[in-house]
């Protein structure tokens, strides 16, 4: 079973009727759902994922102290701690007096802050910019099965998507990246019989491909070791997935640079096939790195489109 099916059973089964006849009179402030780090909170979880991490249990997310007191806070905690410690064969995690358990009672600025450092999800555009995007994926990721006042959904939903500009100039350096890392340095590092570094170049240009496929699909690049399996899930993913696998899991002998440097190529016009389905830049030939400087031309903040064009990356 998903932990998030898992989890959602568990939280109708046994924490709903416990705050509906606990808690009415502050059920209407809470949200409820399951957010945030670990693999099932992605949907990505599977029977390796059962060895650590893994229980029935649900997020309670709660006001600040000046809507809802420590006190009924504490109470909160106290009778989740008290849900039955087993349930459709699955154990139950003990409780972490001193915090750092992933399901349990949270203040809602509390957990903003932890992901992103904004109690609200108000950001700037330095810290659009600066935040990994695995962050911003635990801010949204998962599931919400209840959110009586919206306060939580609302910041959740605010942060969906880059701002358009932060998103243009992240993905301009990123296609500057694969740009000079694999249109121009591989082949070159290749005849200087540097193969070693051949390859470095490759996971340079794999890894800002992903980041720009991600970005051109309007959505958030989860933690690198779930990267390829989410890769998979978006549209034409899986043929970009095994092409960015074939240049990096195998050698650089004479024969695969051969066809390495045609997959490159084929990458690239992939990227800007998107580029154009975007109208997000006016460059007309296949040189990434003439896309990169148009797509940054579309910024409209003067200063953000002034900043070094690796600003976002």
């Amino acid at each position: 079973m998903k932990g998030l099916e898992l989890s959602r059973k568990f939280y109708e089964e046994y924490g709903k009727p416990m705050l509906d006849s606990e808690f009415s009179d502050c059920f209407h402030l809470l949200a409820i759902g399951l957010v945030g780090s670990g693999s099932d909170c992605y949907g990505y979880d599977d029977d390796l994922s059962l060895d650590h991490d893994f229980e029935p249990g649900f997020c309670i997310f709660t006001p600040d102290y000046d809507i809802l007191d420590e006190k009924t806070f504490f109470r909160l905690e106290r009778a989740y701690s008290k849900l039955p410690q087993e349930f459709m064969g699955y154990k139950r995690s003990l409780v972490k007096p001193v915090g750092g358990s992933r399901n349990g009672v949270f203040r809602t600025s509390d957990f903003y802050i932890k992901k992103l450092g904004s109690p609200d999800g108000n950001l700037s555009v330095e810290q659009w910019l600066s935040l990994p995007d695995f962050a911003l994926l635990e801010a949204t990721n998962g599931e919400i099965f209840c959110d009586n006042s919206g306060e939580f959904s609302k910041i959740r939903n605010s942060l969906k998507e880059y701002p358009r500009d932060v998103f243009l100039k992240k993905l301009a350096g990123n296609l500057l990246l694969m740009a000079q890392s694999g249109q121009y340095n591989y082949s070159r590092i290749l005849k200087r019989g540097e193969t070693g570094s051949a390859q470095l170049a490759l996971f340079e240009f794999s890894n800002s491909a992903v980041k720009c496929f991600f970005l051109l699909n309007k959505a958030y690049l989860p933690y690198y070791k779930w990267q390829f399996r989410a890769l998979r899930d978006l549209p034409d993913g899986k043929a970009f997935a095994d092409s960015l696998e074939f240049l990096i899991s195998t050698d650089n002998s004479p024969e695969n640079a051969e066809i390495k440097i045609s997959v490159i190529e084929n990458i690239c016009d992939d990227i800007i096939s998107l580029l154009k389905l975007n109208s997000i830049t006016k460059a007309t030939c296949n040189d990434l790195e003439k896309h990169a400087y148009s797509v940054n031309d579309f910024i409209e903040n003067p200063s953000l489109r002034n900043a070094s064009i690796f600003a976002g990356v």
